[in-house]
């Protein structure tokens, strides 16, 4: 079965397909055949295109809005370009990467009126993030039609194990009741592939997996994994909460917003974007939200804000490890992925630094050799703890669900 997996930003249209089916999951020998991203939807956009591992190729050309994009990939899809791929029949079901679904949707769900309808009743809890999923979700149905069936990913799903102890927050009840304000959590996708690829390096069951689980990019998150579920994490009500990000804060104290609006005549709509999308590394650094770069001007120049960014960053990260840990009573390892946590070796020789009294010992000469894409372990032979990198892979968790539901299993 080829599966068509989706992810929508406001601006943009990252996909794969992946040739999978039950045979190929048992035997994880699922495929991808195409991959790409159109990014500057609404303008001169650009197509960055590949077939299975070919270099990619590179296009430009306007296009107005989601289903405009997703017209000029299945142009290209079809073209013959793609070993498998003919015409548009031969995509027999579209899988949705969707940021948060609430309470309602907390598992991989074929997509109905219904659950669309679900899913725009969350667009409260994540103004930035479902719009953008739902105007995909029009441009697939717009596309296919009704003989392809479409399903739902939540990031949130992954989450929904976790106890009110670790969701709620400690303001009055009745807002939680009436609104449902409480921690959902996101990234879930991630942290379970991860959680799911470290079962097959280990060889352990599930209900044995009790790791911490670290998605670093320009968003990042952490998450107590135990028995192989989600016990804790990070991220709250939405993405903003918890680690500092590329232009995200992470933690504040709710008292600043009062505040700054005083001393700044700060409206909420401009704390918000204040707190979105000109904070964290960006903020504090003044320079760039890319890590890559802060960590090229501090070896280069010395930076000082550069430095200053990046160790916020690491001391957040190697907190909320220790936080994580005693949420569970201790873990067997400790798992990095994302764009920071799969290439910057430094990144993690400072997260773990000083992290002695747990049992980590990092390996600096594997830690350096693990970068772009490579996975494995990067602890020292004594190391108590495991430590491991294992680069994120959301577009396989996402095809897999989408033939799960096509073909009536259940999802995890």
């Amino acid at each position: 079965m080829n599966v068509l997996v989706l992810n929508c930003g406001s601006s943009s249209l990252k996909f794969q397909v992946v040739a999978t089916d039950a045979a190929a999951m048992a035997a994880d020998l699922d495929r991808v055949i195409a991959r790409g991203v159109v990014e500057r939807i609404g303008s001169e956009a650009l197509l960055t295109l590949a077939a299975a591992d070919m270099t990619p190729i590179r296009l430009a050309e306007p296009l107005r809005d989601h289903r405009a994009a997703l017209d000029a990939v299945m142009r290209w899809l079809v073209s013959g370009d793609v070993p498998g791929i003919d015409s548009p029949a031969d995509v027999h079901a579209i899988g949705h990467r969707v940021v948060h679904g609430g309470e309602k949707l907390t598992r991989a769900t074929l997509l109905d009126d219904a659950t669309i309808r679900t899913i725009e009743a969350c667009i409260d809890l994540a103004p930035l993030h479902n719009p953008a999923n739902l105007r995909g979700i029009a441009a697939a149905r717009a596309t296919f039609g009704t003989g392809v069936p479409q399903v739902a990913v939540f990031d949130t799903a992954f989450h929904s194990t976790m106890p009110e102890t670790s969701f709620l927050y400690a303001i009055p009840y009745p807002m939680y009741v009436r609104h449902r304000v409480r921690r959902y959590g996101f990234h879930g996708t991630s942290h379970r592939y991860v959680a799911w690829r470290y079962r097959k390096l280990t060889g352990v069951a599930r209900d044995a997996v009790h790791v911490v689980s670290m998605h670093l990019g320009n968003g990042a998150s952490a998450c107590a994994i135990k028995h192989g579920v989600s016990l804790d994490t990070t991220m709250g009500m939405t993405p903003l909460e918890g680690l500092v990000m590329g232009t995200r804060s992470g933690d504040v104290d709710p008292g600043v917003f009062e505040f700054l609006h005083h001393k700044e005549g700060l409206s909420l709509a401009e704390l918000d974007t204040m707190l979105n999308k000109q904070s964290g590394l960006l903020g504090v650094s003044g320079l760039t939200s890319d890590m890559r770069d802060l960590l090229a001007e501090e070896a280069a120049y010395g930076d000082r804000r550069a430095r200053l960014a990046i160790d916020l960053f690491c001391l957040r990260a190697r907190k909320a490890i220790g936080a994580m840990l005693a949420r569970m009573n201790g873990a067997d390892a400790i798992l990095f992925t994302g764009g920071i946590g799969e290439n910057a070796a430094g990144v993690r020789a400072r997260i773990l630094e000083g992290m002695e009294w747990c049992g980590v010992a990092l390996d600096p000469v594997r830690n350096a050799a693990m970068v772009g894409g490579q996975e494995g372990e990067i602890g020292s032979a004594d190391s108590r703890m495991r430590l491991f990198i294992i680069p994120t892979n959301e577009e396989l968790i996402i095809a897999r669900d989408a033939v799960r539901c096509v073909t009536g299993q259940a999802a995890p």
